[in-house]
């Protein structure tokens, strides 16, 4: 059951952002990206305020993804894809993203906080944060 309101369109645009932030990370990498996609329209908190949609996830600005200034993010979804955006919608979740708002991938080792937000773990080159659940708790 879906986690989110997402129709057609907007699994294919998450599809297409998984695949631009993460396809060098392998499905689970590109899982972890839904994570935090899904988490921001969940968590109604912090920046993620009236982010209601998958699109307004996508293209918010500022605080958004870099994927979408690149020509590949626009480029049709596979299926390979659109099965792991419609994994993240139905509520699958992969640590250590299950609860993270954000993801970056440092020159070095992880910071154990991240803007004051906690780190939660690293995969392959990305490391990711997530707020306390006092502070978001939908995310949780």
């Amino acid at each position: 059951m879906a986690v989110i309101k997402a129709n057609s369109s907007d699994v294919q645009l998450l599809a297409r952002l998984l695949r631009a932030e993460a396809e060098g990370e392998g499905e689970l990498g590109m899982l972890m990206v839904g994570n935090v996609g899904v988490n921001r329209i969940r968590s109604n908190c912090l920046d993620f305020r009236n982010i209601r949609s998958v699109p307004d996830m996508v293209y918010q600005s500022p605080g958004g993804y870099e994927a979408v200034q690149k020509s590949y993010f626009y480029q049709k979804a596979r299926s390979s894809e659109i099965k792991l955006a419609q994994r993240v919608i139905n509520g699958e979740r992969q640590h250590p993203a299950s609860n993270a708002l954000w993801f970056f991938k440092p020159a070095g080792n992880c910071p154990s906080t991240w803007y004051n937000q906690a780190n939660t773990g690293r995969f392959k080159a990305h490391c990711f944060f997530a707020p306390s659940a006092a502070n978001c708790p939908k995310v949780y």
